[in-house]
């Protein structure tokens, strides 16, 4: 009979008549497996203690040894000029516009790198100079360094620290606001080891490494996957970000994500986060943006950039619908700025750019990016939409003005995806004094749609259907024609009393007036 104890485990003996049992019939029915003369329990025990090999299964060891050396923390002592009140971690926030921020990022950057209350840092605040610590990553042999402009903006004097525990000074050669991207040179020393941009921009769920100096822990590794691409944080006019979800916290601004080959495929940035560390959610520049302007920083110090000289919004559901498109896809012409590039070709406010140099334009956002990525003088077939019609223009880029004017600017969308209908009172906007062209809103029910759109007394309604308007006639008149060729809503372009003209997509139906 076996005996049980109360763990349930049956004794010492009856395992050993169990196993006895068990090795005479391998001896009879095993034909000599388990030698009889041998316990069958040592048979499962190594002669030697298994080694574990160099690196397990999905390490990321020999990727981070291969390029840990071209990784580089970066010290920086702020000018006067600096809006931080005491020492940052990644630098102040010069340059970003937290108007343009989604709200739950505009937190995140309003508290950037603070250590003051509530910001997280790790370091003491101290009395002297104000600084700002980021990281980065050298690209040449000769010492070229690349890091977000915001660590080094307003930078007095710039430190870098390598792997190998030496700091060396660095000099800013140039850096550009509109990417947050900039370029410096090690001053001293020679033969550095540095790391290489990715040929190919990586794909949604691919591995990423992440290196960088958060909360100034130098040579700190992550790792994650890509989460999404294409994203637009509100930052910049030309936001084109990666999503990753490796670790990124403070100070690891203007350091690299690697891929799994080694290969640079994006600079870190920026994170979302309501307490300002890493929930999974950090954003990093391309490789093949960061590439393209750095290539110009070393060359000439500042990035050039192609002009167009229109100004653009997004085609909305409502407004191809008010244009007969099939589908919300290209950029919508506000107006071509007087003299630009884009006025000489003929282009005009109603035309939707639907193609550049023969590849499709999704967005108003892409139209600005990939005209801003091109080399002023550099001619540009531009296909559009005008009056239902495709049609096509060669451009000669100009070169963008220097006092921040954008090569393609986006205008506010509308506030709402609702249904409107005019319910406006409108006159002649020379009779009242407005301007001397174009239809004047007079009145505006607060509870209506048109409200809801944005239209307001005092704004001009310019051209509906793409046809110019001087009395309340025209608008109706546009109005029942665009009934009558089955359109389900009509296209307007008014302008605001502060002078900013936008297009508005009303919807049609029986009681609009």
């Amino acid at each position: 009979m076996t005996e049980t104890r109360p763990s349930g485990r049956t004794s010492r003996s009856a395992l050993a008549s169990v196993a006895a049992a068990a090795l005479i019939a391998g001896g009879a029915l095993g034909s000599g497996y388990l030698p009889t003369a041998t316990p069958a329990y040592a048979q499962a025990l190594p002669k030697s203690p298994i080694e574990a090999p160099e690196h397990p299964p999905g390490s990321f060891a020999g990727i981070v040894n291969k390029v840990k050396p071209g990784v580089v923390s970066v010290k920086v002592k702020l000018d006067d000029s600096a809006s931080s009140s005491s020492d940052d971690e990644d630098g102040p926030n010069q340059g970003r516009n937290l108007q343009n921020v989604p709200p739950q990022l505009r937190e995140f950057f309003k508290r950037f790198g603070q250590n003051g209350p509530g910001g997280g840092g790790m370091q003491p605040q101290h009395q002297g100079p104000r600084g700002a610590v980021g990281s980065g990553f050298i690209i040449s042999a000769d010492g070229y360094v690349v890091t977000n402009n915001h660590v080094v903006d307003h930078a007095k004097t710039v430190q870098v620290t390598l792997d190998d525990g030496r700091t060396l000074d660095a000099k800013v050669i140039g850096k550009d606001a509109k990417t947050d991207v900039a370029l410096l040179k090690i001053t001293e020393g020679s033969s550095f080891p540095y790391v290489q941009f990715g040929k190919a921009a990586p794909q949604v769920g691919d591995w990423v490494v992440a290196i960088g100096n958060p909360f100034g822990l130098g040579g700190t590794v992550t790792a994650g996957i890509v989460s999404a691409r294409g994203r637009d944080i509100g930052a910049g006019p030309y936001d084109d970000f990666l999503q990753i979800d490796a670790p990124i916290n403070k100070g690891n601004s203007g350091g690299p994500t690697f891929n799994v080959n080694g290969e640079v495929v994006g600079m870190n940035t920026a994170i979302a986060s309501p307490s300002g560390g890493s929930v999974g959610l950090a954003f990093a520049i391309p490789a093949e943006t960061v590439q393209a302007v750095v290539d110009q920083l070393r060359t000439d110090g500042k990035v050039a950039r192609g002009y167009l000289g229109v100004q653009i919004q997004p085609v909305t559901q409502d407004i191809a619908e008010g244009l007969g498109l099939d589908k919300a896809k290209g950029a919508l012409v506000d107006h071509a700025e007087n003299g630009t590039p884009a006025a000489k070709a003929g282009l005009k406010a109603g035309d939707v750019i639907e193609k550049v140099n023969g590849d499709t334009v999704d967005s108003a956002r892409e139209l600005s990016r990939r005209i801003a990525g091109m080399k002023p003088g550099a001619k540009v077939e531009l296909s559009y939409l005008r009056g239902g019609k495709s049609d096509t223009a060669t451009v000669t880029l100009g070169t963008m003005p220097t006092d921040g004017t954008k090569v393609a600017s986006r205008s506010d969308d509308d506030s709402t995806n609702g249904q409107p209908r005019l319910g406006l009172q409108l006159a002649p906007a020379g009779d009242v004094g407005l301007s001397d062209q174009g239809v004047a809103v007079v009145q505006v029910d607060p509870d209506g749609p048109a409200a809801a759109k944005g239209i307001e007394a005092g704004d001009v309604i310019l051209d509906v259907g793409g046809q110019s308007v001087s009395r309340p006639s025209d608008v109706a008149a546009q109005i029942r024609a665009a009934e009558s060729s089955g359109r389900k809503a009509v296209l307007m372009r008014v302008k605001s009393g502060k002078g900013q003209t936008r297009f508005v997509a009303v919807s049609l139906s029986k009681n609009a007036g």
